[in-house]
C-alpha cells in the first residue's frame, strides 16, 4: 500500500518539475524573442536616422510643388509614385552619405554625437554602401521611370551635397550654407523635370525661393552651436565672423524672402489667396527674425525661430499647392 499511496505523489512532482522547466524556458524563448525584435527596432530606426526623414518630409513637399505646377494640377499617379521615389531615396543617399564623411566631427558636438555612427551603433560601412545603394535605386528609377534630366538632376544634388557642401565647403569657408543651399533648392527642379523634361521659369523661382530660406534657418542653430562648431573647426557663419555680423545675414536674407516668394504672383503662377498668405508669413517670418536678434541666443528662442522657419516653407509650398492657377487632379 506504500508504494501505491506514494506513486500519485511523486507523480504530481514530476508534473510540477516539468511545469516549472516548460515555464522557465517560455519565459527565456520570450525573453530572446523580445530582446531581438527589440535589437531589430533599434537597428532600423538608427539606419532611418541615417536617412535624415525630417529633411526628406521638405524634400518631397517641395518636388511635389513643383511636379503640381509643372502638370498645370493634372498628375499622372504612376508619374508621380515613381518620382516621388526616387527623389527620396536620392534624399536619403545625400543624409546616408553626409552622415559618412561627418562621422568624426559628428562625435565633438553634443548635438550629433548620439548618432549611430559617432555612438558606434552601426559601422561607417553600413552607412557608406546605405548611400551608395539607395543613390543607384534613385538614378534607376528617374532614368528609366520618369526621364534622364530628372535622374541626373537628383545625383548631381546629392553629389553637390555631399562632395561640395560636405566634403570641401563645410570644412573651408563660412559661404558653405549659402553655396551650399544650390543642393537643398533643388527639389522643385526635380520635381519641374520629371514632369515636363525641362526646366521652367516656376521651378526657377521655387529654387530661389529655398535658397533664400536655407542660410537664415540654419544660421538659427548654428548661433545656438557656435561653441560646438569651433571645437570641430568647422568654419561657420557664426563662428567665422561673430554673432552681430550673422544676425544682420539673417535678416537680410528674411527681408528677401518675402518679394522672392511673392513673385510666384506677380509672374502669374499662384491666386491672390497665396499672395496674401504668403506675404503674412513672410512678415510674421521677418518679425520673428528681427525680435531673435534683438535678444541674447538662448536654447528658446532658437528653437521657437527654427521651427518656425520649417513651418513657414511648409505652409508656403501648401499654399502653392492649393492655389495655383491650374486645373485637373491626380489620374488614377
Amino acid at each position: 500500500m506504500g508504494k501505491l499511496t506514494g506513486q500519485p505523489g511523486l507523480k504530481s512532482s514530476q508534473f510540477k518539475l516539468r511545469y516549472q522547466s516548460y515555464a522557465w524556458l517560455s519565459r527565456e524563448y520570450c525573453q530572446r524573442v523580445n530582446a531581438t525584435i527589440t535589437a531589430v527596432r533599434n537597428q532600423a530606426s538608427d539606419f532611418a536616422e541615417l536617412c535624415k526623414p525630417r529633411i526628406a518630409t521638405l524634400v518631397l513637399v517641395t518636388t511635389f510643388a513643383g511636379m503640381w505646377l509643372a502638370g498645370n494640377g493634372r498628375l499622372t499617379l504612376d508619374l508621380l509614385a515613381f518620382t516621388l521615389i526616387g527623389t527620396a531615396l536620392a534624399s536619403a543617399a545625400s543624409g546616408a552619405l553626409n552622415n559618412y564623411v561627418d562621422r568624426e566631427v559628428d562625435k565633438q558636438m553634443a548635438r550629433t554625437r548620439m548618432r549611430a555612427l559617432p555612438s558606434y551603433r552601426l559601422h561607417p560601412q553600413q552607412a557608406l554602401w546605405l548611400g551608395v545603394m539607395f543613390s543607384m535605386w534613385s538614378f534607376a528609377i528617374l532614368f528609366y521611370l520618369v526621364n534622364p534630366l530628372t535622374a541626373y538632376l537628383a545625383l548631381a544634388t546629392t553629389l553637390f551635397y555631399v562632395v561640395v557642401y560636405t566634403m570641401w565647403l563645410k570644412r573651408t569657408s563660412p559661404l558653405c550654407t549659402e553655396i551650399g543651399g544650390v543642393a537643398g533648392a533643388a527639389p522643385p527642379l526635380i520635381g519641374w523635370a520629371a514632369v515636363t523634361n525641362d526646366i521652367g521659369w516656376p521651378a526657377v523661382m521655387m529654387f530661389i525661393i529655398m535658397f533664400i530660406w536655407q542660410p537664415p534657418h540654419f544660421w538659427s542653430l548654428a548661433l545656438l552651436r557656435a561653441d560646438e562648431y569651433r571645437r570641430a573647426g568647422l568654419p561657420m557663419l557664426p563662428v567665422a565672423r561673430g554673432e552681430r555680423a550673422t544676425k544682420i545675414k539673417m535678416l537680410a536674407y528674411t527681408v528677401a524672402l518675402v518679394p522672392a516668394s511673392t513673385a510666384m504672383y506677380w509672374l502669374g503662377f499662384v491666386g491672390i489667396t497665396y499672395l496674401v498668405s504668403s506675404a503674412a508669413l513672410g512678415v510674421a517670418y521677418l518679425l520673428m527674425t528681427i525680435d531673435f536678434a534683438r535678444k541674447p541666443i538662448t536654447p528658446q528662442g532658437t528653437r521657437r525661430l527654427f521651427g518656425f522657419s520649417i513651418l513657414y516653407l511648409l505652409g508656403l509650398f501648401t499654399l502653392i499647392f492649393v492655389d495655383c492657377r491650374c486645373s485637373g487632379g491626380i489620374i488614377w
